[in-house]
Protein backbone atom coordinates (compact mmCIF):
# COMPACT_ATOMS: atom_id res chain seq x y z
CA UNK A 1 0.00 0.00 0.00
CA UNK A 2 1.48 3.01 -0.92
CA UNK A 3 1.68 6.17 1.46
CA UNK A 4 1.98 9.90 1.46
CA UNK A 5 5.58 8.96 2.71
CA UNK A 6 6.64 6.96 0.15
CA UNK A 7 5.60 9.90 -2.80
CA UNK A 8 7.92 12.26 -0.75
CA UNK A 9 5.74 14.35 1.47
CA UNK A 10 7.07 15.78 4.09
CA UNK A 11 6.43 14.10 7.90
CA UNK A 12 4.52 17.30 9.35
CA UNK A 13 2.70 17.57 6.13
CA UNK A 14 1.86 13.88 6.49
CA UNK A 15 0.71 14.58 9.95
CA UNK A 16 -1.82 17.44 9.27
CA UNK A 17 -3.11 14.80 6.51
CA UNK A 18 -3.89 12.27 9.34
CA UNK A 19 -5.22 15.00 11.42
CA UNK A 20 -7.98 15.27 9.12
CA UNK A 21 -8.86 11.73 8.54
CA UNK A 22 -6.38 11.40 5.08
CA UNK A 23 -4.15 8.31 5.65
CA UNK A 24 -3.75 6.94 2.43
CA UNK A 25 -3.42 8.79 -1.50
CA UNK A 26 -6.35 8.46 -4.12
CA UNK A 27 -4.90 7.26 -7.63
CA UNK A 28 -4.84 10.66 -8.92
CA UNK A 29 -2.50 11.10 -6.30
CA UNK A 30 -0.29 8.50 -6.56
CA UNK A 31 -0.04 9.25 -10.42
CA UNK A 32 0.25 13.39 -10.05
CA UNK A 33 2.60 13.62 -7.20
CA UNK A 34 5.81 11.78 -8.56
CA UNK A 35 5.44 13.41 -11.89
CA UNK A 36 4.96 17.10 -10.11
CA UNK A 37 7.66 16.99 -7.89
CA UNK A 38 10.13 16.39 -11.01
CA UNK A 39 9.31 19.62 -12.14
CA UNK A 40 7.64 18.67 -15.28
CA UNK A 41 4.46 20.15 -16.86
CA UNK A 42 1.41 17.81 -16.29
CA UNK A 43 -1.95 17.74 -17.74
CA UNK A 44 -3.88 15.54 -15.10
CA UNK A 45 -7.32 14.35 -16.09
CA UNK A 46 -9.59 12.80 -13.06
CA UNK A 47 -13.21 12.51 -12.46
CA UNK A 48 -14.80 14.36 -10.00
CA UNK A 49 -14.17 14.42 -6.39
CA UNK A 50 -10.91 12.47 -6.55
CA UNK A 51 -8.54 14.15 -4.66
CA UNK A 52 -7.28 16.75 -7.65
CA UNK A 53 -6.56 19.20 -5.31
CA UNK A 54 -4.32 17.57 -3.03
CA UNK A 55 -2.46 16.43 -5.79
CA UNK A 56 -1.36 19.97 -7.18
CA UNK A 57 -0.93 21.27 -3.71
CA UNK A 58 0.94 18.75 -2.02
CA UNK A 59 4.15 18.71 -4.36
CA UNK A 60 4.10 22.49 -5.27
CA UNK A 61 4.24 23.35 -1.04
CA UNK A 62 7.16 20.65 -1.14
CA UNK A 63 8.98 23.27 -3.41
CA UNK A 64 8.39 26.11 -1.83
CA UNK A 65 11.72 28.10 0.05
CA UNK A 66 9.91 29.19 2.97
CA UNK A 67 12.62 31.54 4.08
CA UNK A 68 11.89 33.91 1.44
CA UNK A 69 9.32 36.12 0.80
CA UNK A 70 8.36 36.33 -2.75
CA UNK A 71 5.57 34.50 -4.06
CA UNK A 72 6.60 31.06 -5.31
CA UNK A 73 3.32 29.28 -7.11
CA UNK A 74 0.38 30.44 -8.02
CA UNK A 75 -3.25 28.47 -8.34
CA UNK A 76 -5.52 30.31 -10.63
CA UNK A 77 -8.85 29.08 -10.53
CA UNK A 78 -12.48 30.06 -12.84
CA UNK A 79 -14.78 30.99 -9.92
CA UNK A 80 -14.17 32.45 -6.11
CA UNK A 81 -16.23 29.48 -4.64
CA UNK A 82 -13.29 27.38 -5.75
CA UNK A 83 -10.27 29.59 -4.87
CA UNK A 84 -12.07 30.17 -1.34
CA UNK A 85 -12.24 25.95 -0.79
CA UNK A 86 -8.28 25.63 -1.96
CA UNK A 87 -7.45 28.28 -0.01
CA UNK A 88 -8.84 26.19 3.27
CA UNK A 89 -7.18 23.19 2.28
CA UNK A 90 -3.48 25.53 1.35
CA UNK A 91 -3.97 27.20 5.22
CA UNK A 92 -4.13 23.78 6.71
CA UNK A 93 -1.41 22.26 5.15
CA UNK A 94 0.55 25.61 4.80
CA UNK A 95 0.20 25.82 8.42
CA UNK A 96 2.05 22.44 8.93
CA UNK A 97 4.97 23.68 6.95
CA UNK A 98 5.65 27.23 7.93
CA UNK A 99 4.01 28.56 4.16
CA UNK A 100 2.08 31.21 3.77
CA UNK A 101 -0.78 31.39 1.62
CA UNK A 102 -3.45 34.14 0.15
CA UNK A 103 -6.66 33.99 -1.50
CA UNK A 104 -7.19 36.79 -3.82
CA UNK A 105 -10.83 37.02 -5.48
CA UNK A 106 -13.32 39.56 -6.65
CA UNK A 107 -16.01 40.69 -4.15
CA UNK A 108 -13.55 41.22 -1.63
CA UNK A 109 -11.87 44.83 -0.45
CA UNK A 110 -8.54 45.20 -2.67
CA UNK A 111 -6.94 47.66 -0.18
CA UNK A 112 -7.42 44.96 2.71
CA UNK A 113 -5.79 42.28 -0.31
CA UNK A 114 -2.97 44.93 -0.69
CA UNK A 115 -2.24 44.79 3.14
CA UNK A 116 -2.02 41.10 3.16
CA UNK A 117 0.01 40.84 0.05
CA UNK A 118 2.52 43.45 1.97
CA UNK A 119 2.96 40.35 4.42
CA UNK A 120 4.85 38.31 1.92
CA UNK A 121 2.29 34.61 1.16
CA UNK A 122 4.40 32.65 -0.79
CA UNK A 123 1.32 30.96 -2.96
CA UNK A 124 -1.17 33.17 -4.02
CA UNK A 125 -4.77 31.10 -4.65
CA UNK A 126 -6.97 33.32 -7.14
CA UNK A 127 -8.87 34.29 -10.03
CA UNK A 128 -8.17 35.71 -13.21
CA UNK A 129 -9.73 39.28 -13.10
CA UNK A 130 -8.50 40.05 -9.27
CA UNK A 131 -4.98 38.86 -10.20
CA UNK A 132 -4.74 41.64 -13.39
CA UNK A 133 -6.63 44.10 -10.93
CA UNK A 134 -3.32 43.63 -8.68
CA UNK A 135 -1.21 43.62 -11.37
CA UNK A 136 -2.52 46.50 -13.14
CA UNK A 137 -2.31 48.81 -9.81
CA UNK A 138 1.54 47.43 -9.24
CA UNK A 139 0.49 45.63 -5.65
CA UNK A 140 2.10 42.13 -6.65
CA UNK A 141 4.80 40.25 -8.22
CA UNK A 142 4.75 37.23 -9.93
CA UNK A 143 8.62 37.65 -11.14
CA UNK A 144 9.39 35.10 -9.00
CA UNK A 145 6.62 32.38 -9.91
CA UNK A 146 7.75 29.14 -11.48
CA UNK A 147 4.89 27.20 -10.44
CA UNK A 148 1.53 27.70 -12.00
CA UNK A 149 -1.42 25.88 -11.50
CA UNK A 150 -4.55 25.76 -13.68
CA UNK A 151 -7.11 24.74 -11.84
CA UNK A 152 -10.24 23.55 -13.90
CA UNK A 153 -7.95 23.68 -17.14
CA UNK A 154 -10.74 23.17 -19.75
CA UNK A 155 -12.72 26.17 -18.48
CA UNK A 156 -9.49 28.64 -17.91
CA UNK A 157 -8.32 27.74 -21.27
CA UNK A 158 -11.73 28.37 -22.92
CA UNK A 159 -12.51 31.68 -24.98
CA UNK A 160 -13.63 34.03 -21.80
CA UNK A 161 -10.25 33.27 -20.10
CA UNK A 162 -7.57 32.37 -22.55
CA UNK A 163 -6.37 36.20 -22.64
CA UNK A 164 -6.22 36.79 -18.88
CA UNK A 165 -4.10 33.47 -18.81
CA UNK A 166 -1.73 34.91 -21.47
CA UNK A 167 -1.41 37.47 -19.26
CA UNK A 168 -0.82 36.07 -16.23
CA UNK A 169 2.16 33.79 -17.62
CA UNK A 170 4.12 36.40 -18.97
CA UNK A 171 4.63 37.96 -15.75
CA UNK A 172 5.65 35.04 -14.41
CA UNK A 173 9.53 33.16 -14.68
CA UNK A 174 10.61 32.18 -18.12
CA UNK A 175 11.47 28.70 -16.02
CA UNK A 176 7.84 28.27 -14.83
CA UNK A 177 6.59 24.47 -14.60
CA UNK A 178 2.57 24.76 -15.57
CA UNK A 179 0.19 22.33 -14.52
CA UNK A 180 -3.46 21.86 -15.65
CA UNK A 181 -5.72 20.00 -13.71
CA UNK A 182 -9.70 18.92 -14.80
CA UNK A 183 -12.55 16.48 -14.96
CA UNK A 184 -12.48 17.09 -18.73
CA UNK A 185 -9.77 17.94 -21.36
CA UNK A 186 -11.38 18.22 -24.36
CA UNK A 187 -8.95 17.95 -27.71
CA UNK A 188 -9.03 21.81 -28.24
CA UNK A 189 -7.65 22.21 -24.88
CA UNK A 190 -4.88 20.35 -25.35
CA UNK A 191 -4.03 21.64 -28.67
CA UNK A 192 -4.21 25.23 -26.73
CA UNK A 193 -1.70 24.13 -23.72
CA UNK A 194 0.61 22.80 -26.15
CA UNK A 195 1.70 26.74 -27.06
CA UNK A 196 2.28 27.34 -22.79
CA UNK A 197 4.05 23.73 -22.01
CA UNK A 198 7.32 21.88 -22.74
CA UNK A 199 6.56 18.44 -23.27
CA UNK A 200 3.66 17.77 -21.39
CA UNK A 201 3.32 14.65 -19.43
CA UNK A 202 -0.02 13.42 -19.61
CA UNK A 203 -1.79 11.70 -16.83
CA UNK A 204 -5.27 10.37 -17.24
CA UNK A 205 -6.67 8.34 -14.25
CA UNK A 206 -10.09 5.92 -14.72
CA UNK A 207 -9.36 5.06 -18.55
CA UNK A 208 -10.24 7.31 -21.62
CA UNK A 209 -13.13 9.35 -20.27
CA UNK A 210 -14.64 10.34 -16.66
CA UNK A 211 -16.68 7.57 -15.28
CA UNK A 212 -19.68 8.35 -13.35
CA UNK A 213 -20.22 5.23 -11.85
CA UNK A 214 -21.46 6.09 -8.24
CA UNK A 215 -24.09 8.01 -9.93
CA UNK A 216 -27.25 7.04 -11.07
CA UNK A 217 -28.48 8.89 -13.68
CA UNK A 218 -32.08 9.34 -15.28
CA UNK A 219 -34.00 11.69 -17.77
CA UNK A 220 -37.67 12.91 -16.97
CA UNK A 221 -39.40 13.84 -20.58
CA UNK A 222 -40.79 17.26 -19.46
CA UNK A 223 -42.51 21.00 -20.23
CA UNK A 224 -41.92 24.36 -19.22
CA UNK A 225 -45.50 24.45 -18.12
CA UNK A 226 -44.82 20.91 -15.70
CA UNK A 227 -41.66 21.11 -14.86
CA UNK A 228 -41.92 23.30 -11.40
CA UNK A 229 -44.77 20.61 -10.37
CA UNK A 230 -42.49 17.51 -11.39
CA UNK A 231 -39.32 18.81 -9.48
CA UNK A 232 -41.75 19.29 -6.54
CA UNK A 233 -42.65 15.77 -7.18
CA UNK A 234 -39.38 14.58 -7.21
CA UNK A 235 -38.65 16.40 -3.69
CA UNK A 236 -41.52 14.63 -2.31
CA UNK A 237 -40.50 11.07 -3.69
CA UNK A 238 -36.98 11.74 -3.38
CA UNK A 239 -36.53 13.06 0.30
CA UNK A 240 -33.10 14.32 -0.67
CA UNK A 241 -30.81 15.49 1.99
CA UNK A 242 -29.65 18.16 0.29
CA UNK A 243 -30.64 19.06 -3.82
CA UNK A 244 -28.95 21.39 -6.14
CA UNK A 245 -30.51 22.60 -8.99
CA UNK A 246 -28.97 23.87 -12.02
CA UNK A 247 -30.08 26.73 -14.19
CA UNK A 248 -28.96 28.02 -17.12
CA UNK A 249 -29.40 31.96 -16.10
CA UNK A 250 -29.74 33.97 -12.90
CA UNK A 251 -33.90 34.68 -13.65
CA UNK A 252 -34.14 31.51 -13.87
CA UNK A 253 -32.53 30.72 -10.64
CA UNK A 254 -34.19 33.14 -9.08
CA UNK A 255 -37.68 32.01 -10.33
CA UNK A 256 -36.93 28.10 -9.69
CA UNK A 257 -36.20 29.78 -5.61
CA UNK A 258 -39.09 31.60 -5.33
CA UNK A 259 -41.32 29.10 -6.55
CA UNK A 260 -40.17 26.20 -4.24
CA UNK A 261 -39.78 28.96 -1.72
CA UNK A 262 -43.29 29.41 -1.50
CA UNK A 263 -44.29 25.83 -1.77
CA UNK A 264 -42.20 25.29 1.32
CA UNK A 265 -39.25 23.95 0.81
CA UNK A 266 -36.02 25.44 2.50
CA UNK A 267 -34.13 26.60 -0.94
CA UNK A 268 -32.04 29.98 -1.83
CA UNK A 269 -30.32 30.52 -5.02
CA UNK A 270 -26.47 31.15 -5.49
CA UNK A 271 -25.45 33.49 -8.95
CA UNK A 272 -23.42 36.13 -9.87
CA UNK A 273 -25.51 38.81 -9.43
CA UNK A 274 -24.92 38.14 -5.49
CA UNK A 275 -22.54 39.77 -3.28
CA UNK A 276 -19.18 37.67 -2.40
CA UNK A 277 -20.94 38.14 1.66
CA UNK A 278 -24.16 36.78 0.45
CA UNK A 279 -22.66 34.18 -1.92
CA UNK A 280 -20.25 32.88 1.32
CA UNK A 281 -23.43 32.67 3.78
CA UNK A 282 -25.65 30.62 1.31
CA UNK A 283 -22.80 28.14 0.73
CA UNK A 284 -22.34 28.23 4.61
CA UNK A 285 -25.88 27.45 5.29
CA UNK A 286 -25.96 24.78 2.28
CA UNK A 287 -22.84 23.01 3.89
CA UNK A 288 -24.24 22.97 7.32
CA UNK A 289 -27.86 21.06 6.20
CA UNK A 290 -29.71 24.64 6.79
CA UNK A 291 -30.98 24.30 3.46
CA UNK A 292 -32.31 21.31 1.69
CA UNK A 293 -32.28 22.70 -1.73
CA UNK A 294 -29.96 25.34 -3.26
CA UNK A 295 -30.59 26.84 -6.98
CA UNK A 296 -27.71 27.80 -8.83
CA UNK A 297 -26.11 28.43 -12.22
CA UNK A 298 -22.82 27.04 -13.33
CA UNK A 299 -20.73 29.12 -11.16
CA UNK A 300 -21.33 26.24 -8.95
CA UNK A 301 -20.61 23.75 -11.40
CA UNK A 302 -16.96 23.47 -11.31
CA UNK A 303 -14.79 22.22 -8.50
CA UNK A 304 -16.99 22.62 -5.08
CA UNK A 305 -16.85 19.77 -2.42
CA UNK A 306 -20.05 20.14 -0.65
CA UNK A 307 -20.26 17.05 1.85
CA UNK A 308 -24.09 15.41 1.77
CA UNK A 309 -25.47 16.18 -1.68
CA UNK A 310 -27.50 13.30 -2.37
CA UNK A 311 -29.08 14.75 -5.64
CA UNK A 312 -28.16 16.99 -8.51
CA UNK A 313 -31.05 18.10 -10.71
CA UNK A 314 -30.21 19.56 -14.42
CA UNK A 315 -33.67 22.06 -14.78
CA UNK A 316 -32.06 22.97 -18.20
CA UNK A 317 -30.46 20.86 -19.81
CA UNK A 318 -26.42 21.37 -19.59
CA UNK A 319 -24.85 22.39 -23.86
CA UNK A 320 -22.90 19.65 -23.97
CA UNK A 321 -21.51 16.71 -21.99
CA UNK A 322 -18.69 18.97 -20.18
CA UNK A 323 -20.69 20.87 -18.45
CA UNK A 324 -23.16 18.25 -17.44
CA UNK A 325 -19.95 16.16 -16.39
CA UNK A 326 -19.17 19.03 -14.29
CA UNK A 327 -22.66 19.72 -12.55
CA UNK A 328 -23.75 16.51 -11.78
CA UNK A 329 -19.92 15.55 -10.38
CA UNK A 330 -21.39 17.92 -7.41
CA UNK A 331 -22.62 14.14 -5.80
CA UNK A 332 -21.18 10.88 -6.10
CA UNK A 333 -18.05 12.24 -4.78
CA UNK A 334 -15.01 10.23 -2.47
CA UNK A 335 -17.31 6.78 -2.99
CA UNK A 336 -20.51 7.44 -2.10
CA UNK A 337 -23.54 7.14 -3.92
CA UNK A 338 -25.42 9.91 -5.93
CA UNK A 339 -28.41 10.60 -8.03
CA UNK A 340 -28.53 12.70 -11.16
CA UNK A 341 -31.75 13.46 -12.91
CA UNK A 342 -32.31 15.81 -15.86
CA UNK A 343 -35.23 17.84 -17.16
CA UNK A 344 -35.49 17.19 -21.19
CA UNK A 345 -38.31 18.44 -23.33
CA UNK A 346 -39.07 16.86 -27.09
CA UNK A 347 -37.03 19.36 -28.97
CA UNK A 348 -33.56 18.70 -26.58
CA UNK A 349 -32.78 15.29 -27.84
CA UNK A 350 -30.08 16.32 -29.85
CA UNK A 351 -28.24 18.05 -27.24
CA UNK A 352 -28.86 14.56 -25.00
CA UNK A 353 -27.36 12.10 -27.89
CA UNK A 354 -24.03 14.63 -27.58
CA UNK A 355 -23.99 13.51 -24.00
CA UNK A 356 -24.44 10.58 -23.77
CA UNK A 357 -22.21 10.22 -26.53
CA UNK A 358 -19.37 12.12 -24.74
CA UNK A 359 -20.08 10.38 -21.33
CA UNK A 360 -20.05 6.88 -23.50
CA UNK A 361 -23.45 5.81 -21.85
CA UNK A 362 -26.83 5.91 -22.24
CA UNK A 363 -28.92 7.11 -19.66
CA UNK A 364 -32.19 5.99 -18.35
CA UNK A 365 -35.46 7.05 -18.72
CA UNK A 366 -37.65 7.83 -15.71
CA UNK A 367 -41.48 8.73 -15.88
CA UNK A 368 -43.01 10.61 -13.26
CA UNK A 369 -46.50 9.34 -11.43
CA UNK A 370 -48.55 11.44 -13.39
CA UNK A 371 -47.31 9.84 -16.37
CA UNK A 372 -47.49 6.22 -14.54
CA UNK A 373 -51.08 6.60 -13.96
CA UNK A 374 -51.65 7.84 -17.53
CA UNK A 375 -50.35 4.79 -18.82
CA UNK A 376 -52.08 2.58 -16.72
CA UNK A 377 -55.04 3.94 -17.20
CA UNK A 378 -54.33 3.39 -21.69
CA UNK A 379 -53.38 0.32 -20.63
CA UNK A 380 -56.26 -1.00 -19.02
CA UNK A 381 -59.23 0.93 -21.72
CA UNK A 382 -57.07 -1.22 -24.49
CA UNK A 383 -57.53 -4.38 -22.70
CA UNK A 384 -61.37 -3.64 -22.41
CA UNK A 385 -61.51 -2.52 -26.19
CA UNK A 386 -59.85 -6.04 -26.99
CA UNK A 387 -62.45 -7.67 -24.83
CA UNK A 388 -65.12 -6.16 -26.60
CA UNK A 389 -63.79 -6.62 -29.87
CA UNK A 390 -63.12 -9.99 -28.96
CA UNK A 391 -66.97 -10.84 -27.31
CA UNK A 392 -68.67 -9.62 -30.73
CA UNK A 393 -66.48 -11.29 -33.04
CA UNK A 394 -67.78 -14.69 -30.78
CA UNK A 395 -70.96 -13.07 -30.97
CA UNK A 396 -71.11 -12.92 -35.37
CA UNK A 397 -68.95 -16.21 -36.14
CA UNK A 398 -70.80 -19.02 -38.28
CA UNK A 399 -71.70 -22.26 -36.81
CA UNK A 400 -69.37 -25.28 -37.38
CA UNK A 401 -70.35 -27.79 -40.49
CA UNK A 402 -70.49 -31.46 -39.64
CA UNK A 403 -66.71 -31.63 -40.92
CA UNK A 404 -66.06 -29.44 -38.49
CA UNK A 405 -67.95 -31.25 -34.96
CA UNK A 406 -66.25 -35.04 -36.12
CA UNK A 407 -62.80 -33.06 -37.19
CA UNK A 408 -62.71 -30.44 -34.37
CA UNK A 409 -62.81 -26.64 -34.07
CA UNK A 410 -59.41 -26.09 -36.37
CA UNK A 411 -60.76 -27.99 -39.48
CA UNK A 412 -63.10 -25.29 -39.94
CA UNK A 413 -65.47 -27.25 -42.01
CA UNK A 414 -63.23 -27.66 -45.01
CA UNK A 415 -63.16 -31.33 -46.65
CA UNK A 416 -59.88 -32.28 -48.53
CA UNK A 417 -61.37 -35.26 -49.84
CA UNK A 418 -64.26 -33.26 -51.87
CA UNK A 419 -63.91 -33.91 -56.07
CA UNK A 420 -64.92 -30.25 -56.47
CA UNK A 421 -63.10 -27.62 -57.78
CA UNK A 422 -61.93 -25.32 -55.33
CA UNK A 423 -62.69 -21.69 -56.16
CA UNK A 424 -60.59 -19.53 -56.96
CA UNK A 425 -60.36 -16.46 -55.30
CA UNK A 426 -62.49 -13.62 -56.61
CA UNK A 427 -63.85 -16.04 -59.27
CA UNK A 428 -67.10 -17.89 -59.04
CA UNK A 429 -67.16 -21.26 -60.08
CA UNK A 430 -70.28 -23.16 -61.79
CA UNK A 431 -70.76 -26.51 -63.68
CA UNK A 432 -72.64 -24.68 -66.89
CA UNK A 433 -69.71 -24.96 -69.15
CA UNK A 434 -69.29 -29.12 -67.89
CA UNK A 435 -72.79 -29.73 -68.44
CA UNK A 436 -73.13 -28.27 -72.00
CA UNK A 437 -69.35 -30.12 -73.20
CA UNK A 438 -70.70 -33.71 -72.09
CA UNK A 439 -74.25 -33.12 -73.85
CA UNK A 440 -72.28 -32.24 -77.20
CA UNK A 441 -70.23 -35.69 -76.59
Amino acid sequence: MTTFLDLGVSPSICEALRYQGIEEPTPVQEAAIPAVRAGKDCIVQAQTGTGKTLAFLLPVMEKIKTRADNVQALVVTPTRELAIQIAKVAKIIGEASDIRTLAIYGGQDIERQKLRLQRGPQIIIGTPGRLLDHIRRHTIDLSQVNKIVLDEADEMLHLGFIEDVEVLLKETAGDRQLLLFSATMPDRVRALSAQFMRAPQNIKVAGDHVTLDNIEQIIIDSTEETKIDQLSELINKENPYLMMVFCHTKQRAHMVTMALAARGYLVDELHGDMSQSQRALVLRRFRKAELQILCTTDIAARGLDIEGITHVVNYDIPQNEEWYIHRIGRTGRAGSRGKAITFVNARQYDILRKIEAGIKNRIQKAHSEHHKKHEKKQKQMLEKIRAEREAEKKKHSKPLSKYANRKGSGHKGRNPRSRRQQPQPGKRVTNIGHRSNRGRH
